[in-house]
């Protein structure tokens, strides 16, 4: 008599772990890479997606990376944390810019943001903790914490109350799990940005109910209409013991692509995720730090044409998109994103079809306008759109002009 098969998967039958396949995709990163699949084919599409400056990096930094390459130092490992030199200039370009002090202890060099979101939380998180996350979110930060064995609760903030959370909505949210706040100003997807009062309020709470906080500053140049803002550690100098700091070159400089971010944390934690770093990837690559130093050492005055541009850029999309029926548009103050509500478009029908989530609206405008913009869904919030104005000025016209016209 024949045995029936076992219905329990082997091993290899199980070719993903579970750790893995449970980690969604980037949202952002797949409607950049479609809309440019599409205009590789020959399909004139506009892509609001990607999070990326669409400046050339500045020339003195490529100057410095091509020495770089001429340099035998570079050739070879280097610290794993990062090379001496430009872990002291980031100690220096962090006074200078924010008024926060730390000591190159401090600082862990990663590749980009992304890896220092990892490996903060990666270093903070034991299996259980809770993180909470003030929604609309960026797509990495729950997949990071997940990652980390941790659990994000998000805290829901809409366009009522310019997408920033309340005290009230956190306190709210705290269980005897919680150990770290996120907090993102200038934020990634609304371009919501706290003023220095909101800040302190919500460290207060944090400071009496002694938890972490992860603050990521990757926007921190990109601040529009005066507000008055500032860094968590140095508004809340009584939280610096139990603030971790993200931080890096790619928006403020143009630098996407060169991957350089860094960690600032307590010295027992850098040293943590500095030796995580040495088994994930060991050093950033040295041509690329090289670079990092060049900018950081420099002025900002090529952040500062660049704001120029997206602050024009800026007025021009909130006016556009408030001209759609349908479409609410808070003006963002910060970073370059715009992050309207479309739940007015919901519901109705299209091209012979009932579109009811911005899922299916990022969709049907892809196929039909040629316009790639990233859902709401994305960042954990249904019934929105996020659109990147770091795109030139025609580009973006033509793009909600298209807009206009699909949903007139």
């Amino acid at each position: 008599m024949t045995e029936a098969p076992s219905t329990t998967s082997s091993p290899r039958q199980r070719r993903v772990s579970d750790r893995i396949g449970a980690i969604a995709e980037s949202a952002t990163l797949k409607v950049d890479a479609k809309a440019k699949a599409l205009k590789a084919g020959g399909r004139p599409v506009i892509g609001f997606g990607a999070g990326e400056p669409d400046f050339a990096t500045p020339a003195y930094i490529v100057e410095a990376a091509v020495e770089a390459c001429r340099d035998p130092r570079n050739h070879r490992y280097t610290p794993a944390g990062g090379l001496p030199e430009l872990k002291q200039a980031i100690v220096d370009k962090t006074r200078r810019d924010s008024g926060l002090v730390v000591q190159p202890g401090q600082v862990v060099v990663t590749n980009g943001g992304k890896q220092a979101i990892y490996e903060a939380f990666g270093t903070m998180l034991d299996p259980g903790d809770e993180v909470i996350v003030p929604a609309p979110y960026w797509t990495t930060y729950p997949e990071a914490i997940q990652l980390a064995g941790g659990v994000a609760v998000p805290v829901l903030a809409d366009e009522t109350q310019g997408y920033k959370v309340t005290v009230e909505q956190l306190e709210a949210a705290r269980t005897d799990r919680t150990k770290v706040l996120l907090f993102v100003s200038p934020s990634n997807p609304t371009g919501a940005v706290y003023t220095a009062d909101e800040i302190r309020a919500i460290g207060r709470w944090v400071e009496d109910h002694g938890l972490w906080v992860l603050t990521d500053e990757i926007y921190e140049h990109l601040v529009y209409d005066g507000v008055e803002t500032g860094s968590m550690p140095v508004l809340c100098p009584f939280l610096a013991d139990h603030t971790v700091v993200v931080n890096g070159v790619a928006k403020t400089y143009a630098m996407t692509g060169w991957r350089v971010g860094w960690i600032l944390a307590p010295k027992d934690l850098a040293a943590a995720a500095a030796n995580l770093q040495s088994h994930a990837t060991s050093n950033v690559s040295n041509v690329s730090q090289r670079a990092a130093l060049a900018a950081v050492t420099g002025d900002l005055s090529a952040v500062d044409e660049m704001r120029s541009a997206f602050d024009r850029r800026r007025k021009t999309i909130v006016s556009m998109l408030g001209e759609i029926d349908g479409v609410v548009c808070p003006t963002p103050e910060g970073a370059f994103y715009a992050y309207p509500s479309v739940k007015g478009l919901l519901g109705r029908r299209y091209g012979g079809r009932v579109i009811e989530s911005s899922a299916e609206l990022a969709e049907y405008i892809l196929e039909q306008a040629e316009v790639a913009v990233v859902p709401g869904e994305a960042f954990g919030t249904p019934g929105y759109l996020r659109l990147s104005y770091a795109l030139g000025d025609d580009d973006l016209v033509e793009g909600i002009t298209r807009l206009q016209k699909l949903f007139a």
